[in-house]
């Protein structure tokens, strides 16, 4: 469904988007604890562009599926950028910061994104800067750098990774606020699949990488890699999309603050890792933003 048939932001909230909101913050939570299992034996590289090869064979067999077809042509340029920065530099640039820096200064520089989107969404899309909204992502930036302080192994942070992950926030700004007027024109699965089809060919010269190190690494690793490709890619990108399609870019991005909180829960549920007294305050400071600046 395009954003022309879909509920505009100023109505009553749409349970549907709702919904798939919570779905896309699940499975990007989900993604950070997959990683630190896969990303040991996959390189940066590799392990984006296998998430993005499963990923994109669930999608274009989804969009064959329900017959969607190509997206228009007004729509092409919006996934064309979604797709190279969101899909293609975001993903390899943060799995190689990761790797530079500590968990907890990874997660403060990029979520330095919903900042972005907001700033970007009030000036190029014409979305203004209400102040609830802003209020909420000022609450929530403060509960991730809270959790990034728990988390942070307290050790010197490698300039390049810093620089890594700051180069992701951006990138994934911008390829949030390019993917918002594909939407006018095209369908979320529409926008996702081929965003996705991009991503992967941008990072087809990991070709080698990934073909040499699937050798190598345990089917576990493996498993994890199409994990990350079929749910917090496929599923959570598509699902991103159509909430995207009924509401702002800055709500949206506001919305992944939830993510911190999450994770710190997650990691305790399937890692083992009890979390800091400092670290569920952080949380809650993240989905407290989160309420402020949903709510209408």
């Amino acid at each position: 469904m395009a954003l022309s048939d879909s509920v505009p932001a100023t109505a009553r909230p749409d349970r549907r988007a709702l919904a798939a909101a919570t779905t896309t913050v699940v499975l990007w939570a989900s993604a950070f604890v997959a990683i630190r299992g896969a990303g040991t034996h996959f390189g940066p590289g590799a392990l984006a562009l296998g998430r993005l090869l499963a990923g994109s064979v669930a999608l274009v067999a989804l969009l064959l599926h329900r017959r969607e077809g190509l997206p228009p042509r007004a729509a092409w340029p919006g996934i064309a950028v979604s797709g190279l920065l969101w899909f293609g530099a975001y993903m390899v640039v943060l799995n190689w910061g990761e790797q530079q820096v500590d968990a907890g200064t990874a997660a403060m520089v990029v979520n330095i994104g919903p900042v972005l989107i907001a700033l970007l969404g009030g000036k190029l899309l014409g979305e203004g800067f209400p102040p609830r909204l802003l209020a909420g992502m000022a609450v929530s930036f403060a509960g991730a750098v809270v959790v990034g302080l728990s988390t942070s192994g307290g050790g010197s942070s490698s300039l390049l990774g810093i620089a890594l992950c700051l180069l992701a926030a951006v990138s994934y700004a911008g390829g949030v606020v390019a993917q918002k007027p594909a939407l006018r024109h095209a369908s979320p699965l529409q926008t996702t699949t081929f965003g996705c089809l991009v991503g992967t060919a941008a990072c087809l010269p990991f070709t080698p990488q990934l073909v040499a190190q699937v050798g190598t690494a345990p089917l576990s690793a493996t498993l994890g890699v199409v994990y990350l490709g079929l749910f917090p890619t496929a599923l959570a990108f598509t699902t991103w999309a159509y909430a995207l399609a009924r509401t702002t870019a800055g709500r949206m991005g506001a919305t992944t603050y939830a993510v911190p909180a999450l994770v710190v829960l997650m990691a305790w549920a399937v890692l083992g890792e009890v979390p800091t007294p400092l670290a569920l305050a952080g949380g809650a400071l993240c989905l407290a933003g989160v309420a402020v600046s949903r709510r209408r």
